[in-house]
């Protein structure tokens, strides 16, 4: 069973740091392969580059719930979040 997740190629899950500006602010940020690709993903889909959208995405949590503790943390939570929200239910498939 662990089998299809101990084979994953590993460049899937190394660290990727990237330097970008969030609310006009300097900062880098170290992410895992795969999560900076649904970012990516995400970004397009709203029209927007992934930087202006990991801004966006940091000002609505500070005004929502304050200064977040972990900002990475945030971000992958919101690739699962789309992730879930793009998935087709297995009950959708078995019905067409």
């Amino acid at each position: 069973m662990c089998r299809m997740y101990a084979e994953q190629v590993p460049d899937r899950y190394a660290l990727t740091t990237r330097r970008l500006r969030l609310n006009g602010q300097s900062t880098s940020i170290r992410l895992e392969n795969t999560f900076w690709h649904i970012l990516d993903d995400i970004a397009a889909a709203e029209g927007m580059t992934t930087p202006g959208f990991m801004s966006k995405l940091h000002a609505e949590v500070i005004e929502l719930h304050g200064e977040p503790a972990n900002f990475s943390s945030v971000l992958r939570c919101t690739c699962l979040i789309y992730l879930e929200q793009t998935a087709t239910p297995s009950h959708a498939i078995a019905a067409e």
